[in-house]
Formats: structure tokens, C-alpha cells, sequence
């Protein structure tokens, strides 16, 4: 295997001025080795990694970095800036610059190299030694962890590091298994910590060493994870690990990277007195952990702040404040109760405003599958068997199997069943991710009963939070030892129920099923300028964020008026304009890519061919590869556009009883031919702007002039491909 990182892959004097500048010469460099085939292609991937969290680190360090069909082999590509480029760090722009590329399919021991060289990050004698190096050669033999010829020497301490990013003996170490914890996955248990986890002789924090134990340091369990699982990983961990011998504090670390991981032998856990969780993809089997003083964060605090997480969750061990078992991960870092699995990308220090909007999303992201396979299935059974299906006897009753009239009505009372869960399903998911798992009870309990008082959506939503606030308060309760066992099985569901059940009969379900009727008359009586207004609106948020938060809100306020038995006309107006409104934006980027390709480059092109099939289909995340490469002139255009279905189609007066399905449900739709004429206008719409828009500029580096079809003629016609932006 050749070497990851050469001369030619450093640039010294990197003149960029912008971290899109930078990751562009940079990976130029890869282009003209042969290590990327793609130039725009693979600046797409690193786009949407940078786009799901900034990579910039403390230190003056930026490290974009992703996993991408476009990359031949890993590679490591090293820029040094005199005046430093921002990459969203907190202490403010990175002067060492790497440029971290994986191909999508790579192999354990490619990205242990990877991983090795975010652990040396942390390491200030390294980065030191890069900033002093005098030439190319000698900054790419201190990363690869060979002594450089001349001048800037390695470091004492860096040459012989287990972790320098050899190209040769690395691979092979850690192929052959006999590669550190940090290559593997395992924990780094080094000479002072006793025996690596899984010899022979087992760990020296073992279960005899209980956490009351007196005369020797407090014990750490940690996990780290990021969503590319190369870097930001691995620096956690080293930055953890750093803290902690500082502290006198013994850290052990599973790092759950893309290279797969060893898990931590139990009794290390068990003889741990408390767990840091840093981490912005879910932790795989966090059961393991239960029981313990755990501080819950994302991966980036790990990296700034290591020891106040180390001093947090020895508070939290010192007051006894525990996870309940079956939900660690409880405890977070604003209190005793704290983050959950659903907040674990957020921020240290976020409002109460952007928890509840997560919340909320918690509940919704899980309640969407029910009402997609119900509101389809109800809508398949109107189109078999008419509108008056809904009065068929059951099919318990009456079921002839020659009878398409039976299979309609199975197919309206199969989907109705599964629209029954809608207002539970969604009540008892915003109580999970306020409280984790003990929230499902109580928030399915109150969910149902918010159907049974007429409540509905509302019901749903205030049975949920108050669910969740309801388990939160009493797992701050500190309780004995002896009973922590059955709190999650019988305490926590049996009290959070019978005081939800209260509030949701006795105290607020009667106010809250008057507000839901009155909410319903009004929709009802929408008519002329209101309802185009509505529809206008509607069709902004579902073109906002494109399948996010904003998205989901619209989504869910017009399938909550179709989720009853009978819907009425104004629900099911509201259900065909937001429907219309999403499929506008991916429908547009596919044919302003066929009409003016060469504003496009060739990732971009391809996209576009997928797009076509996304947006008829209603997936308005089609458009996303877009939008994220170029916001500021395809999500205004994109929200004109849908502005403008949604108000046509509340005009036209269009009606859908099916809450997805796209093109493939017009026979369900009143007014078919004038909704797609809604449609067609805001594509065009968008269409023509975002054209104007992108043609002011000057066009894409690497666009392909396209013929008819909107193909390259000299190019082949490879498959539809999305960017890799683990």
C-alpha cells in the first residue's frame, strides 16, 4: 500500500481563506496523485460532513474529513495557514489544516491509520513540531511517525508512538490484531492501568475493587462517537484519557468508530465509579452502564473541556445521583436528570426552546411510519371500494374473499387500526425523549387517554411532555440501594401512570378536547383568502428545512387532521397543499439540472437524476445534496416555489386523503389535474429562480456541458449517487 501522506500532499503555505477554499487545494493535491477521481463530487461529501457539526478543534486545528465513493485509497492531505481559517472553532481559526479522506467501502486497518493520527492531534509536542517544520518532506515524515531528514526533527515521545500514522507497520499491526486499544477499538489500559482489556490476567479495576474502596484513584468508563467515526472518535478519547491521568483519575475508553469496536469487559464497568457518554450518534448497548454516576454530552465537549466532565461526574458519583437501570444515559449535563438519547447532537448549555423542539421531534419522527402505513392503507381501501367503505360491516363479520368491496374494507380497518396509535405513539415518544426509556409507559397511558376524552393531537402533545416531566421528577428522588433494581420495572410505571391518568381525566383533558374542537371548526371554516394564505404558509415550512424540524411541523399538523374517521374537507385541503409544497424542491433541482446543466457540476448532475424519482415519490430530502452546497440560492427559490403550490392548490380547492404517496395517489386526489397544475407551477417557479440565481454567478468548477437528456454525451451513465457524509 502506498503512503497515506507524501510531500506532495503538504502544502505549507496554504493561502486559502475560507475552509471551502482550503478543503478545494487540498484535495486538489489528491486529485493529482489519483487519490480522488472526483474533485466536486468528494468536496460535496466533506460539504455535508462540515454540515452536520463544524470541525474546527481548540488548538488552531481543523479537520475536515468524510467517507466517499470518490476516494481511491485513504489519505491524508496537511495545510499550514500563515493567517489561519476559521472552521467553527471556539478559540477561533485553525493555522494546521488536515484534509482526512476515507473511501466509502474502506477496510478496519485503513481507518486505524485515520484514527491514530486524530489521537496524535491531541498530543501538543506533535502539533508543536508540525508548526516549526521547515519543508514538505519533514512535515510528512513527523505525521507518517518517521524520523524527517535535515531539519525539525520528531519530537522525544512522538517517533516511537504507538499511535503515528505509519503507512506500513500500522496496517499490518492492526490487521493482525496486535495493534494498542486505540487501533482495535478496545480500551487503552497502559502499564499503570494493568493488562489490556481481554488478557489473560483481566483488568486490574476489577469487581473486587469496588467503587467504596478507599486508597486508590476514582475509575471512568467512557464511550466516544461521532458521525464519521474517524476522527473526532478518537481525539475524544485521547483527550479524555490526557484528563484524566492529569487528574489522577484512571479513564478507560470504548471508541465506537467506523472501524468497528471491542466492547469493555464487563467487570471494568462494574468496577467503575462513573461513566462520561460523548457522542453524536447513539450509543451502542448503553445498558451495559446503567446503574452509575453518568455525564451524557456530545463528542466535541469531550475534546474542549475533558476535565470539566471529569469533575462533573465525580460530583454526580460524590450526591449518588444514578442512572436507573435499563436508562443510562439519564443523567445529562444540566442536572440530575438531563440529556436522553434524542439530545445527544445538541450543544452544552441549550435553552429550554431547542429541548422542547427536540422533544417534540421525538415523538413525531416515530409517529410518521404510523400514519404513512395507515393513511395509506385507508386510502388504498377508498380507491378499491369508494367513499362509503368507511360503513362497511367488520371483517370479522363479513369477509368474501371474491369480493374486491371485503378486501376495501380490510384494507380501510387494518389502516384505521394503525391510525389508532397515532395520538399514543406520539404522546409516549416525546416522553421518551425527555426521559428515556421509564417515559413510554406513562406517555402511552396518557397518549390513550387523550383519545378517549376527544383530546386528540393536543391531547397527545401535553400527555407526552407531562409524562416525561413526570418520570424526570422522580428519578431525581434519591432512593435506597435495595430498591434501585425495581424503580424502572414497577416504581417509576406505576406512579407516573396513576398521576398522568389524573392530570389527563380530572384536571386538563376536558380543556384540552375544547381547544382541539375549536382548533377543528376553524379549519373547517376556512375559506377564499384565509385558506390561501394557510396553504402559503404550510408550503414555506415544508420547503424551509427539507425534511427537518420545520418540515415535520407542518407535516404532522395536516396529518392530525386527517387522522380521524371522517375528515373533513379542510383537513384534507391542508393535507394535499403540504403534500404538493414537498415535492417542489427536489422536482426542481432535476429539471433546472436538465435544462441548465453546465451551472451544475457533475455530482450535482447526478443528483438531479434521482431527484426526479425522489420528489414524485414526495421525499423532499431529494433536494438536500443541493441546498447544502449552495443555501443561499436554493432554499429562498425552493420556498417561493412552494409557497406558491401550497396557495394554488388551497385555490384549486384540491383534497387528499392519503398522508404520502406523491404522484403515485393522484387518483385519490379531488381535483387532480388542477393540483398538478399547482405542482407544476411552483417547479417552474423554483425552476426559473434558482437558474437566475446560479447563472449571476460564474459556473460550477468541474459542470459537464450536457446534451439532450441532460447528459454528459462523452460521459458514461452511471448510477444515481448520493453523497457519503457519515
Amino acid at each position: 500500500m502506498s503512503e497515506m501522506i507524501t510531500a506532495d500532499l503538504v502544502d505549507l503555505d496554504l493561502s486559502a481563506d475560507s475552509k471551502e477554499a482550503a478543503a478545494r487545494a487540498l484535495a486538489e493535491r489528491m486529485v493529482a496523485l489519483g487519490r480522488v477521481t472526483d474533485l466536486d463530487g468528494f468536496l460535496a461529501d466533506v460539504a455535508a460532513r462540515e454540515a452536520q457539526m463544524p470541525t474546527g478543534l481548540d488548538g488552531g486545528i481543523g479537520i475536515p474529513h468524510c467517507r466517499s465513493e470518490h476516494v481511491t485509497e485513504p489519505t491524508l492531505a496537511f495545510g499550514r495557514s500563515a493567517a489561519g481559517i476559521d472552521f467553527g472553532a471556539a478559540d477561533g481559526p485553525a493555522d494546521l489544516i488536515f484534509l482526512i479522506a476515507a473511501p466509502a467501502g474502506a477496510d478496519d486497518a485503513h481507518l486505524t491509520i485515520l484514527s491514530s493520527l486524530a489521537r496524535q492531534l491531541m498530543n501538543a509536542e506533535f502539533t508543536d513540531a508540525l508548526r516549526a517544520a521547515a519543508d514538505a518532506d519533514a512535515a510528512a515524515a513527523l505525521i507518517r511517525g518517521e524520523e524527517p531528514d535535515g531539519t525539525g526533527g520528531v519530537p522525544e515521545g512522538i517517533e516511537d508512538s504507538e499511535d503515528s500514522v505509519d503507512s506500513v507497520a500500522v496496517p499490518a499491526a492492526a490487521s493482525a490484531g496486535a495493534a494498542t486499544g486505540i487501533a482495535t477499538g478496545s480500551p487503552d489500559v497502559g502499564p499503570e492501568e494493568g493488562p489490556q482489556n481481554g488478557s489473560e490476567e483481566g483488568p486490574r479495576n476489577g469487581p473486587d475493587d469496588g467503587p467504596a474502596e478507599r486508597g486508590r484513584p476514582f475509575r471512568v468508563v467512557a464511550v466516544t462517537s461521532c458521525p464519521t467515526g474517524i476522527a473526532h472518535t478518537y481525539m475524544a478519547a485521547e483527550s479524555l484519557e490526557k484528563a484524566g491521568r492529569e487528574a489522577g483519575v484512571e479513564v478507560v475508553v470504548e471508541t465506537q468508530g467506523s472501524a468497528g469496536f471491542t466492547r469493555l469487559d464487563p467487570a471494568v464497568i462494574e468496577a467503575a465509579d462513573g461513566v462520561i457518554f460523548a457522542h453524536d450518534v447513539p450509543v451502542r448497548d448503553k445498558d451495559r452502564f446503567a446503574g452509575k454516576p453518568t455525564v451524557d454530552t456530545g463528542v466535541k465537549a469531550a475534546i474542549n473541556r475533558p476535565g470539566e466532565l471529569i469533575d462533573e461526574v465525580r460530583g454526580r458519583a460524590a450526591r449518588g445521583e444514578v442512572t436507573a437501570a435499563g436508562a443510562a444515559g439519564a443523567a445529562g449535563t444540566d442536572g440530575a436528570s438531563g440529556t436522553t438519547p434524542v439530545e445527544r447532537g445538541g450543544k452544552p448549555g441549550e435553552g429550554y426552546g431547542t429541548k422542547l423542539r427536540v422533544w417534540l421531534m421525538s415523538g413525531v419522527s416515530y409517529m410518521v411510519p404510523f400514519v404513512a402505513a395507515g393513511g395509506l392503507l385507508i386510502a388504498l381501501g377508498f380507491a378499491i371500494g369508494g367513499y362509503e367503505i368507511n360503513k362497511a360491516p367488520s371483517v370479522m363479520d363479513h369477509f368474501v374473499w371474491s369480493q374486491a368491496d371485503s378486501w376495501a374494507a380490510l384494507l380501510f380497518q387494518v389502516g384505521g387500526v394503525a391510525f389508532a396509535f397515532l395520538v399514543p405513539v406520539l404522546a409516549g415518544y416525546i416522553a421518551y425523549g425527555m426521559a428515556d426509556r421509564p417515559g413510554l409507559v406513562p406517555g402511552f397511558v396518557g397518549g390513550s387517554i387523550a383519545l378517549t376524552v376527544n383530546a386528540g393531537f393536543l391531547g397527545g402533545l401535553a400527555a407526552g411532555l407531562i409524562s416525561g416531566a413526570v418520570v424526570m421528577a422522580i428519578q431525581r428522588v434519591r432512593i435506597p440501594a435495595a430498591l434501585r433494581g425495581i424503580m424502572p420495572v414497577v416504581v417509576i410505571p406505576l406512579i407516573s401512570s396513576a398521576v398522568v391518568g389524573f392530570l389527563m381525566f380530572v384536571v386538563i383533558g376536558k380543556p384540552i378536547a375544547s381547544a382541539q374542537k375549536a382548533m377543528t371548526d376553524w379549519l373547517s371554516g376556512l375559506s377564499g383568502a384565509n385558506a390561501v394564505l394557510l396553504g402559503a404558509l404550510l408550503g414555506l415550512m415544508m420547503c424551509f428545512d427539507l425534511g427537518g424540524p420545520v418540515n415535520k411541523v407542518a407535516y404532522a399538523f395536516a396529518t392530525a387532521g386527517i387522522a380521524v374517521a371522517d375528515p373533513s374537507d379542510s383537513a384534507m385541503k391542508i393535507m394535499a397543499a403540504v403534500m404538493a409544497a414537498g415535492m417542489v424542491p427536489p422536482l426542481a433541482m432535476a429539471l433546472a439540472t436538465t435544462v441548465r446543466g453546465k451551472l451544475f457540476n457533475a455530482a450535482e448532475g447526478e443528483n438531479g437524476k434521482a431527484a426526479w424519482v425522489l420528489g414524485a415519490s414526495f421525499i423532499s430530502e431529494g433536494a438536500i445534496p443541493f441546498a447544502a452546497a449552495d443555501p443561499l440560492r436554493v432554499i429562498p427559490s425552493s420556498m417561493v416555489g412552494g409557497a406558491l403550490t401550497g396557495a394554488l392548490s388551497m385555490a384549486f380547492g384540491a383534497t387528499l386523503r392519503a398522508p404520502h404517496g406523491g404522484i403515485f395517489v393522484v387518483p385519490l386526489i379531488g381535483n387532480p389535474l388542477l393540483y398538478l397544475v399547482a405542482i407544476a407551477a411552483g417547479v417552474c417557479v423554483t425552476t426559473a429562480l434558482v437558474i437566475v440565481l446560479k447563472g449571476l454567478r460564474k459556473p460550477a468548477p468541474g459542470a459537464v456541458s450536457q446534451g439532450p437528456g441532460g447528459t454528459d454525451p462523452s460521459a458514461p451513465s452511471p448510477e444515481a449517487k448520493q453523497p457519503v457524509a457519515a
